[in-house]
């Protein structure tokens, strides 16, 4: 069976993947990193009166023609606490940053651009100029006006605006929820002791970090033993959870003791394609049950992360309606490259600047994808295409940021 190039399972993966169109509502508190179901209107407006953008004098500007000018203060304006009255010619309000501009007044005038004088009176002591450090009722926003569009990532600014506009709670889409199934008669959770022939099982946590870190609800099917009818309760258990994808760690190949992907065959499983021109992650699995999206890692924990974040974070990010993320890149090899074979490489590599200011990609030594410490100290993966020829240090070379 012929190897299928990164780029095709990508675009073949993301073709049958479609957008999810369930909403839901969330406490404004809860809506970060959501993506918002409808537009969002003002439901006031903002500021709802003229209101002083700094600490001063509210005053007619026609009363301050000069520098010089004095005027009677007649009372005072805070935040909260409107004068009560107007300003008549002649007269001045202590005024304070957010407090309502009192009628009759057109300008404020800069507390230190003002001199105290005795029996409640002030000086100009800089021009005056009507309008200056006034926020005009309505200069954010006017109630009705749609400030935020549908399909709007939520972020710290815009959860912002929609609380300013009075919006409690919020019609949000459907986060895309994920199954994490492990498999492995040789897999422990952290914490055990492993006896003979067993190690610790790490897979689950790297990607269902990557699936958060994509807006994404991890539903965990624990660990699994390397037995039919245990995976078979597994998958039916996604199925009840109505997830959206369905992620397995390990056995998606054909050897005798990988029997993930028979299982799911059997229980009805499109398979589109299993064997990808990549290292690490050649054994990756991708098809559908249903509905229900279906993508088999390898069990080693660096393919299973490398194929993570090739293939299930844009599939994340289209069923959540999120942007792509970009994690492309250039940089110059650190070191000679060898000629590479007909699998796509991914190479471990630490990111630094030369002397002018280049980014510098410098792959470790040992490659190997069972070594989670190196991907750990990596910024970043050098891409080498297939049958790219050998790359002299110092060449521009593509990379993939590990942490864009």
């Amino acid at each position: 069976m012929s190897l299928l190039p990164v780029p095709e399972a990508k675009t073949r993966l993301l073709s049958r993947a479609r957008p999810i169109e369930r909403t839901e509502t969330v406490p404004l508190a809860k809506a970060n990193g959501r993506v918002l179901a409808k537009p969002l209107t003002a439901r006031l407006t903002q500021p709802p009166f003229d209101a002083s953008a700094m600490d001063g004098y509210a005053l007619r500007a026609e009363d301050a023609p000069t520098v010089g000018a004095t005027l009677v203060v007649t009372g005072m304006a805070a935040a909260g606490h409107p004068f009560e009255g107007a300003v008549a010619k002649g007269e001045a309000v202590r005024i304070f940053t957010g407090a309502p501009v009192p009628p009759g007044a057109d300008t404020v005038l800069l507390q230190e651009d003002a001199e105290l004088l005795e029996d409640d009176q002030v000086r100009t002591t800089f021009e005056v100029v009507p309008g200056r450090h006034i926020r005009p009722r309505g200069q954010d926003f006017v109630e009705g006006e749609a400030v935020l569009p549908k399909d709007t990532l939520l972020d710290y600014s815009r959860l912002t605006v929609a609380a300013a506009m009075n919006h409690p709670t919020l019609e949000v889409y459907r986060r895309p929820r994920v199954a994490i199934l492990a498999t492995g008669d040789e897999l422990l959770p952290p914490g055990h002791t492993p006896q003979a022939a067993q190690i610790i099982a790490s897979n689950m946590f790297g990607i269902s970090a990557l699936i958060e870190d994509n807006g994404g609800e991890v539903v965990d099917l624990g660990i699994v033993p390397d037995n039919r009818d245990a995976i078979r309760s597994a998958v039916d258990a996604a199925k009840a959870a109505d997830v959206d994808v369905l992620v397995t760690s390990g056995g998606a190949s054909v050897g005798d003791h990988d029997l993930v992907q028979s299982t799911l065959k059997a229980a009805g499983m499109e398979l589109d394609f299993w064997r990808i021109a990549m290292r690490p992650g050649k054994p990756l699995m991708v098809g559908s049950l249903g509905d229900m999206q279906v993508l088999g890692l390898p069990g080693n924990p660096v393919a299973s992360l490398v194929c993570g974040l090739l293939l299930l974070e844009p599939l994340l990010r289209k069923l959540g309606r999120r942007p792509e993320r970009n994690r492309e890149g250039h940089a110059v090899a650190a070191r000679d490259l060898a000629a590479n074979d007909r699998r796509q490489d991914y190479l471990r590599s630490r990111l630094s600047r030369d002397s002018d200011g280049n980014l510098v990609a410098d792959p470790f030594e040992k490659q190997d994808s069972s070594m989670m410490k190196i991907l750990a100290h990596s910024d970043a993966l050098i891409v080498r295409p297939p049958h790219a020829p050998a790359l002299a240090a110092g060449n521009p070379c593509p990379i993939l940021l590990l942490r864009p």
